[in-house]
């Protein structure tokens, strides 16, 4: 049932994790179970849908001056020879999220039965283990792509796999798969990070869209408040952390984040599920 208080605490979790290597799925999932909320109630499903678009619509003003520029938008880049050489453009999106695409449309009933706690808290620590891997190969190689508009259609690709595995497997981490799949292919920590986000949009609007469209009737107008809330609250909340994220990049390497998903895992097995 969605209260006030229930529609604040989701949208929070919702714009905390959606974008740092955390996974906000098994978050949500367990923030549910924590606070006795039915995970598959119809309600609570397109409740997480609306929150998810806030987010979505958060990191697509953080990077809307990169997305003019793919659209051939800006100003800039609508002056006839003035365009740079190099830069992200519309088929590096499309490569990045057409694997993942084509995974979650014909594995989608099988993703859904994998959506538990248990399937979350050992996801925590596989995608854990993953990031540490990605940080430490980092240290070995040196990056051949040190911006997002420096990225290579095989790079793109290439991250677009990994992503698949945080489509498969819920409480992996989206970011984290393709954060650590771009510097496992020799990509710069920040521009593996700034593709995520970008690619994040069209990927998170096509699932959220689908999503919504099979939950739509469900739709309770009665609760339009609590959406409107959670939306608003998710949108401020993941805009400050993106922002944050991006500005200390630098300090915050997935190191950080796979000792928390360790720690979150293991005290979340001690106290909940034992």
């Amino acid at each position: 049932m969605l209260t006030v208080l229930v529609a604040i605490l989701l949208g929070i979790v919702e714009g905390l994790t959606e974008f740092i290597p955390v996974s906000s799925t098994g978050h949500m999932i367990l923030t549910a179970k924590l606070m006795g909320i039915d995970e598959q109630s119809d309600l609570l499903k397109t409740f997480e849908i609306v929150i998810q678009l806030g987010a979505i619509l958060a990191i697509a003003v953080v990077y809307r001056g990169q997305i003019r520029r793919m659209l051939g938008l800006s100003p800039k880049t609508m002056k006839r020879g003035n365009a740079p050489s190099k830069q992200l453009n519309l088929l590096h999106i499309l490569l990045g999220i057409t694997p993942a695409l084509l995974t979650a449309y014909f594995a989608r009933d099988y993703i859904k039965e994998l959506f538990s706690a248990e399937t979350v808290l050992l996801a925590l620590i596989v995608g854990g283990g993953f990031m540490w891997f990605s940080e430490w190969i980092r240290k070995k190689r040196v990056p051949t792509t040190e911006t997002v508009d420096d990225l290579t259609y095989k790079q793109a690709f290439l991250i677009g796999i990994y992503q698949i595995i945080s489509v498969l497997w819920p409480g992996f981490s989206r970011s984290g798969s393709t954060i650590s799949g771009g510097m496992l292919s020799r990509v710069s920590y920040r521009a593996a990070a700034d593709f995520s986000f970008i690619m994040a949009i069209p990927i998170m609007l096509a699932a959220s869209g689908y999503e919504l469209l099979q939950s739509y009737k469900q739709f309770d107008w009665h609760a339009i408040g609590f959406f409107v809330l959670g939306f608003l609250i998710s949108f401020m909340v993941a805009y400050a952390v993106v922002v944050f994220f991006l500005k200390h990049i630098q300090k915050i390497t997935l190191k950080h984040f796979a000792v928390y998903r360790f720690l979150l895992a293991a005290l979340f097995w001690f106290f909940v599920m034992r």
